[in-house]
């Protein structure tokens, strides 16, 4: 269960700055009182929790409560009155999204999975697993204290106070916005556009389409029919050993080779899997979303870059582009965390041999690690499914 001991608690928040942050001159605050976590929780370890289990918890900053359980504090988010604050919204859950908000007050949106957009104002964000925002929040407000909501695609709502400095310490009114503007993925734009090549209409040198499906026998998620499964010996090293070609590497069936400095095109193609919206991160990459879920166009002009993206409901087609600029095996995955689990993913080795030709091992290096110094040159065998 080495993908789920995330969702048993092994997740935090890094945060890394930025010393020439181009939006630094619109806020005064961004510290570690400014970063939001929003995550779920189950009752049990996660041996225990069955697929298709609703969380029993949403925390905020790590506080929740749950029907039942005892009576908890509300996390307290305090504010100086008349601030500007960078906040930094990460979702950090095995499973839900989150439709975030806090009465009263807008949201302006300046990044996106650690990339730049033009600032844009909402009153509420919708974030799905592993998708992270930063959004500036002024503290122009009467002071007083304020809801601050996390509502989710399963399970119960969760709620926070967003208390300004002179507030008493009572639970905020209700306050509904009226006419309140959400969060659309088309309409965050990138402040830095990407490479042009990125956005030629027929530019893509290499397209793939993706099908999630799941296994009708042990209901374990495949992608293009092929459910990943972990090898004994990791991709990396299977690439320095010197296996340049998908047919040679394990997992067998989810290993795709990409060429270097090619622009590459994924799309996920309509399907009736099940578990739907699947958030999918790249590692190794930021990509431009050059369609979202629930839009029917494409965008060749200003699409956002990110490293998450939702693929949506029955009938959405996302389709995303990258650059192979990075050598090395890169996952793709789902990143409800469930899911990856049970072989939601798969692997591109990118520019096979510059990976091999750029990390040369010594004798040193292999006898750190005797499994590697053991291995036939090919042919790596898959442990039985589970």
């Amino acid at each position: 269960m080495e993908f789920v001991q995330y969702c048993d608690g092994l997740r935090g928040a890094l945060i890394i700055y930025d010393p020439q942050d181009p939006y630094s001159f619109l806020y005064d605050i961004d510290d570690e009182s400014t970063i939001i976590t929003l995550m779920d929780w189950y009752h049990v370890p996660s041996p225990q929790v069955q697929r298709q289990m609703v969380p029993d918890s949403v925390l905020i900053n790590g506080v929740g409560n749950y029907p039942g359980g005892p009576d908890m504090p509300y996390a307290i988010i305090n504010v100086q009155p008349y601030k500007r604050y960078r906040f930094r919204l990460l979702n950090m859950a095995c499973k839900p999204n989150y439709i975030f908000s806090i009465d009263h007050h807008k949201l302006i949106i300046i990044e996106a999975d650690g990339q730049y957009v033009e600032p844009l104002v909402v009153d509420s964000i919708q974030i799905y697993a592993a998708q992270r925002y930063s959004f500036i929040l002024e503290t122009n407000r009467p002071i007083d204290n304020y809801w601050v909501h996390a509502v989710p695609n399963l399970g119960a709502n969760s709620t926070a106070i967003l208390r300004y400095a002179g507030s008493p310490d009572v639970d905020p009114m209700i306050r509904i916005t009226p006419n309140p503007v959400a969060l659309q993925e088309t309409d965050l734009h990138p402040l830095y556009p990407p490479l042009p090549m990125l956005l030629l209409e027929d530019g893509a040198d290499v397209k793939l389409n993706i099908v999630l499906g799941k296994n009708v026998t042990n209901f374990n998620f495949l992608i293009n029919g092929v459910q990943y499964i972990s090898p004994s010996i990791p991709v990396l090293l299977q690439l320095l050993n010197g296996d340049m070609s998908a047919s040679e590497m394990a997992p067998n069936g989810s290993i795709y080779s990409l060429p270097r400095n090619r622009v590459i095109e994924i799309s996920w193609i309509p399907d009736f899997s099940p578990g739907r919206p699947h958030p999918f991160h790249l590692h190794g990459h930021k990509f431009a979303v050059i369609r979202s879920a629930g839009s029917s166009s494409y965008n060749y002009i200003n699409p956002v870059l990110r490293d998450t993206v939702n693929t949506g409901f029955l009938g959405d087609r996302v389709t995303i582009r990258f650059i192979t600029d990075n050598p090395g095996p890169w996952l793709l995955h789902c990143h409800i965390d469930w899911h990856l689990y049970s072989g939601m993913a798969l692997v591109f080795a990118e520019a096979s041999r510059d990976v091999a030709a750029s990390q040369p091992l010594s004798n040193s290096s292999k006898q750190l690690c005797p499994i590697y110094d053991s291995l036939p040159q090919q042919n790596f065998s898959l442990p039985p499914p589970n």
